[in-house]
């Protein structure tokens, strides 16, 4: 029994011994580190504690020009199968409107073969590319143009008989009723009233000079008859339904009642979305060339509609219509090619 109380008293001190020896090396390792520390240690302790308060938190500083771009909503969320195949229909519609409406057009044949898609890219979801980011939000407006208040279907057959040199779709239609369902889903995260972020066109510096088709010729060859061709009629799909690319002047391209025939509209379309696949933030032309290529392409023949009823006030007509008359005594010339700051100075005093 002694020999068992020997051995038992022995582990508990050899125990004891061992969280002894641990102590005094933890000890030795720690308290160096605080002496040769210390200053950094008491700078930290200083900013946590004034007169024994905590310091509050400091919120970090955000780059208040950081900007969220809209986005589509999306129709994945959509749980009514009905209303989801309308919205779906209403964007193939968009996407293939040549496919249901154009020359071969399943549906009817009214327009000249021209997609929606071709001026509103992405299916009108594309950052400034020409979305639809708020039309839901904006529509009705009052519009310049027929110096009425417009609503959605009515803004839809516009591009009709203007974009795509056709016919007005009867507002009634499944078709219509679709492509405003479309556009109104989408849009529906825009607030009632507010601009949707990287909605529209982003603007392009005017040139202290008038645009140049003949230097945009050269642009043209260089950077878009590949895709449009060198005639600029585009390439049809294999299908000769759809345009791979669209033709951008001749008879099946917009007439010039389309707002792209106007030449802000134009360089601001192709700055930030040509050559295809352009992103607005990455552009590869330069302010010159947009310009230059823009006159170009809208120095060549285009269907001509008749607009006698457009810009009843003439002091809202935009400063690059092509055609007069004009509330200014600048030529046509000018109001077509520029320069436009004179212009500009003019309209705003």
């Amino acid at each position: 029994m002694k020999e068992s109380y020997d051995r038992d008293v022995l582990l508990h001190i050899i125990t004891r011994l061992n969280r002894l020896i641990v102590i005094l090396f933890i000890a030795l390792v720690i308290i160096p580190i605080l002496i040769i520390n210390k200053d950094t240690i008491a700078d930290s302790m200083s900013e946590l504690f004034v007169s024994g308060e905590v310091q509050p938190y400091q919120k970090p500083k955000v780059d208040e020009n950081a900007i969220s771009y809209w986005n589509a909503y999306n129709t994945d969320f959509i749980r009514d199968s009905v209303y989801k195949a309308q919205i779906i229909y209403g964007k193939d519609l968009i996407a293939h409107t040549a496919k249901y409406l154009g020359p071969n057009g399943s549906v009817k044949k009214i327009t000249n073969g021209l997609n929606c898609q071709n001026c509103h890219l992405e299916g009108g979801s594309k950052t400034f590319g020409n979305n639809y980011g708020s039309v839901a939000s904006l529509y009705p407006k009052f519009r310049p143009r027929s110096g009425s208040e417009v609503s959605i279907p009515e803004r839809i057959n516009g591009c009709f008989e203007r974009s795509m040199n056709g016919e007005a779709l009867d507002v009634d239609s499944e078709e219509m009723k679709a492509m405003v369902a479309y556009m109104e889903y989408i849009g529906s995260n825009v607030p009632n009233g507010e601009k949707a972020e990287g909605s529209g066109l982003k603007d392009v510096a005017y040139l202290d000079r008038p645009a140049d088709p003949e230097n945009g010729k050269v642009v043209y060859e260089n950077k878009c008859a590949s895709c449009h061709m060198p005639d600029g009629q585009g390439a049809l799909n294999l299908d000769k339904v759809e345009y791979l690319y669209p033709p951008l002047w001749g008879e099946q391209s917009f007439n010039d009642g389309a707002g792209l025939s106007r030449i802000t509209k134009m360089a601001r379309y192709v700055k930030y979305n040509m050559p295809f696949g352009v992103q607005h933030d990455a552009p590869e032309l330069s302010d010159e060339e947009t310009w230059d290529v823009s006159a170009y392409i809208l120095s060549q023949y285009r269907p001509h509609l008749e607009t006698p009823n457009d810009w009843p006030d003439l002091t809202l007509k935009p400063i690059d219509h092509p055609f007069g008359p004009y509330a200014d005594n600048f030529s046509e010339q000018q109001h077509k090619y520029g320069p436009f700051k004179a212009i500009l100075n003019v309209r705003n005093k």
